[in-house]
């Protein structure tokens, strides 16, 4: 322990001081490579949140314990991979991630005994927004979505209805067909009681309008037409490739579908009257017959105009007497039904003019006498085959004018081998993405790790370790002058035990020498000093002494 408390003190405070600091340096850098390696992986727990369900997930993990990092500026979260699937679970029980916007879970809280009508209409409100949105963004194609809702009551003691509306705004990733448009309006349509696709118009977060919610549906059947006609020409050109591709192979076939419709819809009515075919509906006869007799109650008299002149009537006529004048009158209708025939006619949208198909096929390659991959064109009675496959798969009709080509040319690429799957134990080597990157950053923490203990450590402690060439070296005190001789002779050997193992030359052992009686003449002072500091009054006689002797 004297000799190890000796040894500090020649270093001194500085370099005790620089041996503590790299000391600290050392633990510490170690210390961040240790924790760095038996880091557990992170994985993505979820990604694309928002500043709600993160903030609610990081308080979950926090209460439970779990390391996060927040990534992507909080919007990704990571937790260690063999965790990952059990927080999922643990999350999804509590209902996180919620998706930004409430859902019905607003009534799960509430309370319904001091809440008003008006509240509970705004909340339901809401709560159908928030579930509308959250179903839009479990699509592929978007990112994010605010659905906004007009529901107006019907006023009291009014016939007029006011149609319901919505309003939504969408952030997608690339850009939305038609199709996928029409889809999200019938979506929403169909969730909102009253509400009609036509009343729903979308916007992205461009600004660009997607669909109009004005009630227009030209635009709609205009979109729809063009869709029907492509969703037939893909069904049809699918078709053909799986029969042609099934004999060529796959790969060796190219085929195009056009088809021709027609989208004007025409409704005929058409009444056609048969005049031999006819039918007695109603008959009717009517016969009238009418008499008169001339005698004196048909005369004009004077008695007859006098009142009272009617006393004396004439005698009765009598009735067997032959009238003197007779009339009769037959009439007869009849009313036929004549057939009628009324014929109406309605052509809907979509009416199928012609169909035309295109169909290039690939040729044969086999090898020659020398060895050589050659290309063999196909017979035509292959190609005619062929041609009689596919005008049997699209339903051809020669009087609609259906068209149906097929041609064998040589393509411009090869068809391409298939790449060999590792089997055995090269299958054991396929590594992941993540253990690739895991791999790679032990590799750099290693390498960083010895380039600081090569290029950092070993240069201090050799610096600290290695006596400066300005301060001599003490030996110890009890050491005499006489003893310091034989050092030499022990230092000399040392220094001829180089790690080079060559045999030192004479100035290098001079130099050895010279530093070896420097280092004694440097005891010798130190001690008469030291003897000096203890007898200061011998030494101030000794020291008068010395300069009478000169003096004299």
């Amino acid at each position: 322990m004297q000799g190890l408390l000796e040894f500090v003190k020649t270093l001194g405070a500085p370099r005790i001081a620089a041996m503590g600091a790299v000391t600290i340096a050392l633990v510490g850098f170690f210390a961040f490579l240790i924790l760095r390696v038996t880091a557990p992986q992170m994985t993505p727990l979820f990604t694309d949140l928002t500043l709600d369900d993160s903030a609610a997930i990081v308080k979950e993990l926090e209460r439970q314990g779990v390391p996060y990092e927040l990534r992507d500026d909080g919007n990704a979260v990571m937790v260690p991979k063999e965790r990952v699937a059990r927080l999922r679970m643990a999350l999804a029980e509590n209902g996180l991630p919620k998706g930004g916007g409430i859902g019905y879970e607003i009534f799960d809280k509430s309370d319904a005994l001091g809440t008003t009508t008006f509240v509970q209409n705004i909340n339901k409100l809401r709560a159908l927004e928030g579930e509308l949105a959250r179903t839009i963004r479990t699509l592929d194609s978007v990112e994010a979505a605010r659905v906004h809702l007009v529901l107006p009551e019907r006023p009291l003691f009014s016939r007029d209805k006011v149609e319901p509306s919505a309003s939504i705004v969408l952030k997608v990733r690339g850009t939305l067909g038609p199709q996928q448009v029409r889809a999200i309006r019938h979506l929403v349509a169909t969730a909102v009681s009253g509400l009609k696709p036509q009343r729903i118009s979308i916007v992205d977060e461009a600004g660009q309008l997607l669909a109009d919610g004005a009630g227009d549906d030209e635009n709609g059947d205009e979109a729809s037409a063009d869709e029907r006609k492509v969703a037939f020409e893909k069904r049809l050109r699918e078709e053909v490739d799986a029969i042609v591709s099934s004999v060529v192979g796959p790969g060796r076939a190219r085929v195009e579908v056009s088809a021709d419709f027609d989208f004007n819809r025409v409704t005929q009515t058409s009444d056609k009257y048969d005049p031999d075919s006819r039918v007695v509906r109603s008959s009717q006869t009517r016969e009238e017959t009418t008499s008169s007799n001339e005698g004196r109650e048909n005369q004009v008299t004077v008695g007859n105009e006098i009142p009272g002149g009617n006393q004396h009537q004439p005698p009765a006529p009598d009735a067997n007497a032959p009238p003197r004048d007779q009339s009769r009158k037959s009439e007869e209708i009849v009313n036929y039904e004549i057939s009628k025939t009324t014929k109406t006619e309605v052509t809907e949208s979509g009416h199928l003019n012609r169909i035309s198909v295109a169909v290039l096929v690939d040729g044969t390659y086999v090898k020659n006498d020398k060895g050589e991959v050659a290309y063999q064109p196909r017979s035509k009675e292959e190609i005619d085959k062929i041609a009689a496959l596919v005008r049997t798969a699209i339903g051809f009709d020669q009087k609609r004018g259906d068209q149906v080509k097929v041609v064998n040319l040589r393509f411009a690429e090869t068809p391409a081998n298939p790449i060999a799957e590792p089997s055995g134990w090269l299958a054991s080597l396929q590594f992941t993405k993540d253990d690739i990157m895991r791999a790679i950053e032990m590799v750099v923490m290693g390498l960083l790790g010895l380039v600081v203990l090569l290029m950092v450590v070993r240069p201090l402690v050799r610096r600290i370790l290695t006596p400066d060439e300005r301060t001599p070296a003490a030996l110890p005190p009890a050491a005499a002058p006489e003893e310091a001789a034989p050092a030499s002779t022990v230092a000399a050997p040392a220094a001829v035990d180089e790690p080079a193992k060559a045999e030192p030359s004479r100035t290098a052992k001079m130099i050895d020498i010279a530093q070896v009686q420097g280092q004694v003449h440097a005891q010798s002072v130190q001690k008469v000093g030291e003897l000096a500091d203890k007898n200061p009054r011998e030494t101030v006689s000794i020291i008068r002494q010395w300069l009478n002797e000169s003096a004299a």
